[in-house]
């Protein structure tokens, strides 16, 4: 019996063919730098409108205060870690918060 060597051909794709395929030039090579936005939030504002909210979303907070959702999540996950809200709740993403009685 003959033992069959089984040989499987790769070919290599051209380096120009894959650069010309769905990338484009992202401004890398240029030396283009994005500018780095600061959002500061007014807490004693925020904490105002939480305290007279039974509960808060962050989208409400981000609509009242006039910032970011991004940046009202930012903000009552700080609180939250400073123990200032809590999560009352929620689920997925849109949770309730409330201001932690003293």
């Amino acid at each position: 019996m003959a033992a069959t060597k089984k040989t499987t051909n790769v070919t290599k794709s051209n380096p120009a063919k894959d650069s010309k395929k769905g990338k484009k030039d992202k401004g890398e090579s240029t030396g283009v730098r994005k500018a780095e936005i600061t959002v500061i939030v007014n807490e004693q504002q925020a904490m105002k409108i939480i305290q007279n909210s039974k509960v808060v979303t962050v989208q409400d907070l981000a609509r009242q205060i006039g910032v970011k959702i991004s940046a009202a999540n930012a903000f009552l996950k700080q609180s939250e870690i400073k123990g200032t809200v809590k999560k009352v709740g929620g689920y997925s993403g849109h949770y309730l918060y409330q201001v932690v009685s003293s």
